[in-house]
């Protein structure tokens, strides 16, 4: 099993980037091979004026690991009460439809605020909804990320760090019965 975990924005050194690499951490106590991508890679100077629908190398090659992962997690951050435009920008240039259909995903939300980016969690999730993906029930948001968050140690409400651990151990069995079931099918 490859899982990828998007840090969904573009802002250097951000929280969302250091959230996923904590959640990095836990899915490789599962045994799970994961890497973590920030959409601040993503080839946005490739992108600008408008190229969809073309051949572009440097995309191609940043959204390959991810098509072809068997599970992603989003981290994503509320940026205005929404999801940050590198993250729209990124889906409108994979491919349509296969790159998330039936794709098992899984979300967390950070923010500085109290509700934990969950506006921008569900309205990311109408985007995976229409693009066919699978989504995993078990959403995780972090509020007041800079003060109940620690890279190292993770949450600081027990509760929460329960709910975030509940969500990757969950995640992986989730992902394995998607593959098992495709895998039936074509036996």
């Amino acid at each position: 099993m490859t899982l990828k975990i998007i840090s969904s924005t573009d802002r250097p050194n951000s929280n969302a980037l250091r959230v996923s690499r904590y959640v990095k951490t836990l899915y490789q106590k599962e045994g799970v091979d994961v890497e973590v991508i920030s959409l601040k890679d993503f080839p946005l100077e490739e992108v600008v004026g408008g190229r969809y629908g073309k051949s572009i190398p440097a995309v191609e090659k940043f959204r390959e690991p991810i098509i072809n992962a068997d599970g992603l997690i989003f981290v994503i951050p509320e940026y205005n009460g929404s999801f940050p435009g590198i993250l729209k920008m990124f889906v409108d240039h994979l491919p349509f439809p296969e790159a998330f259909e039936k794709m098992p995903m899984a979300f967390i939300g950070e923010s500085a605020g109290a509700f934990g980016a969950l506006r921008s969690v569900e309205q990311f999730q109408m985007i995976a909804n229409y693009r066919n993906a699978l989504q995993f029930p078990e959403r995780v948001f972090i509020p007041r990320v800079k003060s109940e968050f620690d890279e190292e140690t993770g949450l600081s409400d027990p509760f929460k760090q329960k709910l975030l651990q509940s969500q990757v151990t969950n995640f992986v069995k989730f992902v394995e019965s998607v593959q098992k079931k495709e895998l039936d099918q074509l036996v």
